[in-house]
């Protein structure tokens, strides 16, 4: 029996500006090092712009999926029985779920260079999370992946 692909993932990456910010970082230490001769300022150069762009890789490594029975963002498993409806959010409506209209209890995947997100509520009555708040490029599209995983297992 062959498994059926994944009908939904999408890694976070980080922005292309981020890694022109890492460029500029690598170029700062470089102009620190620049006293000390042509060969500090090179490691200063590759030394710093490497570290930045590990840092900017890490925060841009998160993923979101949906596998058989289970929604995965981040590091959080839930299965997608234990899950409510989903909520399309445009930037706007995304903003004010990560502001006042916020839940302290709620699980926050947040990016915050991605301004469209997806709100879906956990109807599991022994979680105390209310809800999913998860930054997404593509929130019609999850939040459809979800709605068929969810009839596919019921």
């Amino acid at each position: 029996m062959q498994l059926s692909a994944t009908p939904y993932e999408e890694r976070l990456t980080a922005p292309r500006s981020w890694w022109l910010i890492s460029f500029l970082v690598g170029v700062s230490f470089a102009l620190i090092l620049l006293p000390f001769g042509t060969l500090p300022l090179l490691g200063g150069l590759v030394g710093g712009t490497a570290a930045a762009a590990v840092v900017a890789s890490a925060y841009g490594s998160l993923r979101i999926r949906v596998v058989g029975d289970s929604l995965i963002a981040g590091e959080a498993k839930i299965p997608v029985s234990a899950l409510g409806e989903a909520e399309v959010l445009d930037a706007e409506e995304a903003r004010a779920w990560r502001t006042y209209k916020a839940d302290t209890r709620a699980f926050l995947l947040l990016r915050a260079y991605i301004p469209t997100a997806l709100r879906v509520e956990v109807t599991d009555p022994q979680d105390p999370t209310p809800y999913l708040y998860l930054s997404t490029r593509e929130p019609e599209r999850l939040a459809a992946a979800i709605a068929t995983a969810r009839t596919a297992n019921s």
